[in-house]
């Protein structure tokens, strides 16, 4: 679905599945100064939408996400996840809830199979779910350190731009994700990926799992990598040596002494530190290794410590 804010002038659409919104809007780094600032929006409207209804809707999706929402307050943002059942992360749903009903945002392309999975999960319950994503669009816009989405019904999204501007594209907005150590599904990861391994467990706005919960499908997963053992990899960020003038494409290898030991996700250029990237490494690689992206040298900034478990004990001095 093309977004009609790519009228707007200087506007230069995306590519990949994000061609339907625009890259810039004629300077990246401008835009990413002004988000950097708190002024300007980013038109996210190619995301998918699902809005789930009923009276049993936050007890539903309680049960069958990663995340606590027995006790989600009308308009408080929240993250959860839907795992497979050896815990792999198949869906991420950013949604708040207006006291009628529960609305999320997912990866472009996706709304489809996670309605029809919802669908299937319903049984007895009282709820109701639909795909929204013709009648509802995403933007984002800079509040506080981290950010907040809008939902903005669809054919008010030009009358919302005249009043958020000025537009920011997704080079921008992905290059201040990607500092952040934000992951994004299925750039940043793979079909392996549990929560662990890159960042999803935490007290930022992006944290999506619940520790304290009930049972969800892939609980054990979680609980197990937490409670016992080391995640298998880690996410980490990578500051890419600039000189090439190019950035690697996502899922070039990561290399370390000759062999193969991750991926790189996504990449972008951040307008104080430069060409940067996420990568998702084995948790062995040492943190201070610099690392071999198709030719490009790449040094690591921690983003999920290899030793993060509840097994880390404090060591006593």
């Amino acid at each position: 679905m093309t977004s009609p804010l790519l009228a707007l002038p200087g506007a230069v659409a995306g590519a990949g599945i994000d061609a339907p919104v625009a890259a810039h809007y004629g300077s990246f780094n401008r835009e990413q100064r002004a988000l950097d600032a708190g002024e300007g929006f980013v038109d996210l409207s190619h995301r998918g939408v699902v809005r789930v209804t009923g009276p049993d809707r936050l007890t539903w999706l309680h049960s069958l996400t990663t995340q606590h929402l027995l006790d989600l307050a009308p308009g408080q943002p929240t993250v959860a996840l839907l795992l497979s059942p050896h815990g792999h992360v198949e869906h991420a749903l950013y949604g708040v809830d207006d006291g009628d009903g529960f609305t999320a945002h997912v990866e472009p392309g996706t709304s489809g199979a996670l309605v029809e999975w919802l669908d299937r999960m319903r049984f007895l319950m009282q709820v109701e779910v639909a795909d929204v994503t013709d009648e509802v669009a995403v933007c984002w816009r800079p509040v506080g350190d981290e950010g907040r989405y809008d939902l903005v019904p669809r054919e008010r999204l030009t009358a919302y731009a005249e009043a958020a501007g000025p537009a920011a594209g997704m080079w921008a907005f992905e290059a201040l994700r990607i500092a952040r150590g934000e992951p994004r599904l299925g750039l940043d990861t793979d079909h392996r990926t549990i929560p662990n391994e890159v960042g999803w467990i935490g007290d930022t706005s992006w944290g999506a799992v619940h520790l304290d919960k009930g049972c969800y499908r892939g609980q054990e997963t979680v609980a197990r990598v937490h409670t016992l053992g080391r995640p298998p990899r880690r996410l980490t960020l990578l500051h890419l040596d600039g000189s090439a003038n190019r950035l690697p494409e996502a899922g070039t290898p990561l290399r370390y002494d000759g062999r193969e030991v991750g991926f790189v996700g996504s990449s972008a250029r951040h307008h104080e530190l430069g060409p940067i990237a996420l990568g998702l490494v084995k948790r062995a690689v040492p943190v201070d290794a610099t690392l071999d992206a198709d030719g490009l040298p790449a040094a690591q900034e921690v983003v999920v410590d290899p030793e993060v478990g509840l097994h880390v004990r404090p060591r006593l001095s």
